[in-house]
Formats: C-alpha cells, structure tokens, sequence
C-alpha cells in the first residue's frame, strides 16, 4: 500500500495525493531517465470505440505494458432486471449491446420461454420473423464496424458508406417495430407485432441493394495498400489464445476455428438454413475484416430464405395467461387504449378482464428454475444465465457478454507492437461498451 507523501512547511504539514496509476506502472524509477511513458488512451478518446480507458506504458512508440480500465458505462441493467417483471425485461436488455438490440432480446426470450417450458408453442411466423430481424440487425452491426475502424485507420469515406446503408435497415426497423434502436420487440413468447407487407417490400429492396455495395466497400478497401499495411500482420491472436481468453465471433472465425453457435449448437430453426461458416486462417485485423464482410453475404442469403419462409400465422403463443396483448390500440390523446379497445376487454367476461388486469400490472409467474442459453451474436456467444424463484420477476439474470470478454485480448494484441497498432487491435474486437458495462 503506498501513503501519501507528507512534508512540513511554514503553513503546517502538507500531503501530496495522486492517482495510483503512474506510481503502479513507474515503481519508483525515473520515467524521464527509463525513457517510459505512461499514457491514458480514453475513456472518451474516439478510437476506443465508447468510454474505455487504456492505460498504455510506452517506450518511444512501442507498447510495453496495456492495462484495461472498464465500467465507465455501467447502467445496472442485469441489477434492474430483479425490479421488472419477466415482460418489462424486454425494455432493459435491449439497451445494452446497443448496435445489436435484437439479440439481448431474441437471448432473453429465449431463456424466459425455456424456464415456461412453452418453446415448442412458439409460432413458426414468430420464429421466422426473429431470425429475420436478427439478421437483418447482424448486417447493420457490421456495417457500424466498417465504417467506424475504416475511420479510424483513415478511409473516411467508408464511415459514410457504412452508415448510410445502415440507416435503410434501421428504417425497416422502424416500419416493424415503430423504433430504430432499442426496440423490445421479441418479446417472451413471440413478436410484440406482425412485419407489415411494405416493410417486406423495403427488405426486398434491400436484398437487391446491398451486394452492390459490398462490391464497392470491397473495390475501396481490399486493394488499398495503406489498407494492407494497418491491418495485415497486425494483432494477431491465434487459435490457441484465442481459446484461452475465451475469445469467440468473427474473431476466433478469422484464427481458422469455424465456431458458430447457428451451426454447433442451433437455435431459431437455424439448423434448417443454408448459410455457410466464413474463416480465415491470418488471426489478423485483416482477416476479421475478411470474415465479417463474408458474413454481411451470408446474412443477406438468410433474410432472403427467412423472407421466403414467412406464412401468414399468428406472432404470439396461444395461451392467453402468458401471451401480453399485442393488439393494443392507441387513444385519441396519443396514449393508452382506445375506448374501443377498453370496451372490447370489458364486454367480453369478467374474468377475462382480470386476466388482462393481472397480466399487464402483474406479469406471469415462471416456475423455480434456472437455464443458460447462448445465441451467436455478432461478436460471438451471446448468453443468457435466467434465474427464477418461481415468481412474476426474475431472481437473476447474468449475461455473458461478448464484448466483455473479447476485451481481455486487447493487451495480447498490443504488448510489443506499435502504439498505431492499438487503434486497429481494439477495433478489430469490435466491443461495444454497453454490452461490455451493463
């Protein structure tokens, strides 16, 4: 434990308190004379991709020594979660992989339907539709890391490029589900409601619109050689490391390991789908721009088949004490039910009003239990560990983020190599603070 240093003056006793950090990293030498420096890069440094802090030992431009600093964001949603009930969780956990909403949904729901036992009564509409949107917001995730580490190592035109094709899907979103981001839509036991048919049309559009111009993000970026000297050779984290830090998404895909939870152990029908696994074998920040743009092509090959599985059918499960009532309809003020709707619950039976009643202030029980279910997010195993005490709020919910956990590998990448370097190590993660500090 290091105190503060004291000295008497004419004024009195005087202490000089500072940080730990320097004193931790410096250890008593002389940085001037040691010729190390000791360097935050954020938390609101741009290149760190959210608020995260690196404090980076340098010798000349050389990285000696990185250490992470996190939390910076912390929202309390898992904490938060113990206060909702099961269907108000919805609102909480999209919140925290922000560019990927629909996956801390589509997890979510997922564990809450295995803890009810009712995962067989979920309609094929519902499950087609889930994998449509999440794949859709897989494309939309990956077009943000384009355009953001195309940035961040100079071709400013790919930040342009990467987020107006983005804003097309987030407009699809908005016709599904009335919000952008952060939508709550899978809920536990289906949809909160149904694709419209103009929204299809959007997405055909869509399908026809983007390989064009993923020729043309490639035609900027592949044959660029400032482009091959930033990322080739750069970071590199092999499979071994890889599996020792626990690393999974289009990272462990770029270090030759075709690990993908739609494929090793399925979910959402995905077993039924034709895609394929993109890896390469570089373990590079090249090599997971390579795989992610082979995964933008597999996604669009899913929402075609997703788009053409999707019959008419209903969106929720059947059994009324669980299914929350999606055809609720807005009052003239904007707000709440319209009378129509009130009167149409209240001339029905009684019981069916209490049953309404119930369910919308209370929520539905969930037996005692526990499950973990993980999907593949896209920055790789995204888990769900769902506690319930058999009443109509979660005991506890823990996820296991990727973002959280890829971030372990930011120092393995970057001990030894360029300050430069850091930047398109970090970036090639992909992490996402919310996800990483909820």
């Amino acid at each position: 434990m290091t105190y503060a240093t004291e000295r008497e003056t004419t004024e009195g006793k005087v202490f000089n308190v500072t940080g730990g950090d320097w004193d931790t990293v410096v250890g008593g030498a002389d940085p001037i004379e040691a010729e190390h420096i000791v360097v935050n890069m954020g938390p609101q440094h741009p290149s760190t991709h959210g608020v995260l802090r690196l404090v980076l030992e340098l010798e000349g431009e050389t990285v000696r020594e990185c250490r992470l600093v996190v939390g910076y964001l912390h929202t309390g949603i898992e904490k938060n979660l113990e206060y909702r009930n099961w269907v108000q969780g919805s609102t909480f956990v999209t919140r925290m992989d922000y560019l990927a909403p629909i996956f801390n949904e589509t997890a979510y729901a997922l564990a809450v339907e295995k803890l009810l036992g009712i995962e067989e009564q979920i309609t094929e509409r519902a499950t087609t539709i889930r994998v449509l949107m999440m794949e859709l917001n897989r494309i939309a995730s990956h077009l943000v890391w384009l355009a953001t580490t195309g940035m961040e190592l100079g071709a400013i035109s790919m930040m342009l490029y990467g987020f107006r094709e983005r804003e097309y899907i987030l407009e699809i979103f908005e016709m599904i589900t009335g919000l952008r981001m952060n939508m709550a839509y899978v809920r536990p036991g289906g949809v909160a409601q149904d694709v419209p048919e103009e929204a299809v049309k959007k997405i055909r559009d869509f399908l026809e619109l983007m390989p064009k111009k993923l020729k043309e993000y490639e035609d900027l970026l592949s044959g660029q050689p400032i482009w091959h000297q930033r990322t080739k050779d750069v970071a590199v984290l092999d499979v071994t490391g890889c599996l020792a830090l626990g690393i999974t998404g289009p990272v462990l895909r770029s270090a030759g390991l075709p690990w993908d939870m739609r494929k090793t152990m399925p979910y959402c029908g995905y077993e039924t789908y034709e895609f394929d696994v993109p890896t390469t074998t570089t373990g590079d920040v090249w090599g997971r721009y390579l795989v992610r743009v082979a995964e933008i092509r597999e996604s669009l090959k899913l929402v075609e088949q997703a788009l053409e599985r999707l019959k008419p059918g209903p969106i929720m499960v059947a059994d009324k004490k669980i299914a929350w009532p999606a055809q609720l309809a807005i009052g003239v003020d904007g707000m709440g039910n319209s009378l129509e709707h009130v009167a149409k619950i209240m001339g029905q039976s009684m019981e069916s009003l209490i049953h309404h009643f119930k369910l919308v202030t209370e929520g539905f029980r969930v037996p005692p239990g526990q499950v973990y279910v993980g999907i593949e997010s896209p920055r790789g195993e995204l888990g769900v560990h769902a506690v319930s005490d058999g009443g109509t709020r979660p005991y506890r919910v823990h996820y296991r983020e990727p973002s959280f956990i890829n971030l372990q590998a930011i120092p393995a990448m970057a001990e030894g190599g360029l300050i430069a370097d850091v930047i398109a190590g970090g970036a090639s993660l992909d992490p996402v603070m919310g996800g990483c500090d909820r």
